[in-house]
């Protein structure tokens, strides 16, 4: 990918956020007006386990520094390598790009949470996290289904990769996802927004998650739940079709290759982008589809570490260990810095 279109597609991205940020603030404002006094939201986190917390916090810093160096160095290693400079390689730096932010917004207050005593947040940081978590998991989900089509088109349509997968093409299908993220997070955000709520309110959970949120309203939240429901519904079927689709195709085009080899190569091209999948969606299926997991608030919590603080550090993991050329370059950085050293 040149970076003349990696410059337009952050450019558009950056407006994107900015525009999305001016519509938040708006919905913040507008919903202060309204409340009678200045309404706090209390996060109980894990503190119902004092004796874990010192384990908790040493866990969750190890996992956070590796993702930050993981995702970092996967943009890097991306950015620097010509080789890589490919469509399937353009939809991993944003990847890592959005896992990057998603940990960001979720991780250091779940540390400071789990630190401090005082684990009040403002109304306007938590519609902020709900904000910025939901652009960022809409937007991870359809980057993976983009994925899936890249594969689908690579194994499927070999000769006319290069043609179909154009750069104008990686771009609007990025720009489009994150695109339907802002506003599936702006759409949720404003009805979020327009409930009520009176000062001190706890939310059993480390993150302002939305059913956390809208349990603790003063007024009736059956709209913001059906909105919330259908976009949830919407997003994950429709991904998991592009998804399964073109992975029924692949596996039919694998099993008339003619020689093993092949078979084995077209499968190993596939099976970082599978593991990633099943890990990223299984969790989510786990936490929203079976009946008793939102009865469990331990549940829910353990899910919702897993999807938000996990899952962004295994992405870089999964990709990295059978890539020889990702490998290869991360040795040579290495080597470059204990050079200069």
């Amino acid at each position: 990918m040149s970076d003349n279109t990696e410059g337009i597609t952050l450019h558009f991205i950056q407006i994107l956020l900015q525009i999305s940020l001016n519509q938040l603030l708006y919905f913040v404002h507008r919903n202060q007006e309204n409340q009678s006094a200045e309404v706090t939201f209390i996060l109980l986190g894990f503190s119902e386990y004092p004796e874990l917390q010192i384990p908790l916090v040493l866990l969750f810093l190890t996992i956070y520094s590796i993702t930050v160096l993981g995702n970092l160095g996967m943009i890097l290693i991306i950015k620097i390598n010509p080789k890589l400079h490919t469509p399937v390689y353009y939809f991993l730096r944003h990847l890592s790009f959005v896992d990057l932010c998603y940990s960001t917004v979720v991780t250091p207050k779940l540390l400071e949470n789990l630190i401090v005593e005082d684990r009040t947040i403002s109304f306007t940081g938590c519609i902020m996290q709900f904000f910025f978590a939901c652009i960022f998991v809409v937007t991870e989900t359809f980057l993976l289904a983009v994925m899936a089509y890249d594969r689908f088109v690579a194994i499927c349509n070999p000769l006319l990769y290069t043609v179909v997968m154009s750069q104008k093409l990686c771009s609007l299908l990025v720009g489009a996802s994150y695109s339907w993220g802002t506003v599936c997070s702006l759409t949720l955000t404003h009805f979020l927004s327009e409930l009520s709520f009176r000062g001190n309110n706890i939310i059993n959970n480390f993150v302002c998650e939305h059913a956390a949120i809208v349990a603790v309203s003063c007024s009736d939240p059956y709209i913001s739940q059906e909105i919330i429901l259908v976009s949830a519904t919407f997003n994950e079927i429709s991904s998991l079709m592009i998804i399964l689709t073109s992975y029924v195709f692949i596996f039919i085009t694998v099993l008339k290759m003619p020689s093993t080899g092949g078979r084995h190569k077209a499968f190993s091209t596939c099976a970082s982008h599978l593991t990633t999948i099943t890990v990223f969606h299984g969790t989510i299926l786990f936490l929203y589809c079976v009946p008793n997991s939102r009865s469990s608030w331990l549940m829910v919590k353990v899910a919702s570490v897993f999807y938000t603080v996990v899952i962004p550090m295994l992405n870089p993991v999964i990709y990295s260990l059978g890539n020889k050329d990702v490998k290869e370059t991360a040795r040579k950085l290495v080597n470059t810095k204990l050079l200069c050293q």
